[in-house]
């Protein structure tokens, strides 16, 4: 699991924003956010200075550019 703030998030996934390499992206029940790529990697990520609302703006924004999002 990788634990950072949501800016730099945002600068580690900018380059990963198609649906060409991200596959799936969802929540858990812990508030991790889980990005499923296409090759099968699987990242975890606990952004620590993220309100739930922000969680779901940025999952809302990846189903915009066409990734399944599971809610």
């Amino acid at each position: 699991m990788n634990t950072c703030s949501l800016s730099e998030f945002m600068q580690t996934l900018t380059p990963w924003l198609s649906s060409d390499y991200l596959k799936k992206a969802s929540l858990d029940n812990k508030g991790h956010l889980i990005l499923l790529f296409t090759d099968g990697i699987q990242n975890v990520y606990n952004i620590d200075d993220c309100t739930e609302p922000q969680l779901k703006e940025i999952l809302d924004n990846l189903k915009k550019k066409g990734i399944q999002v599971e809610d």
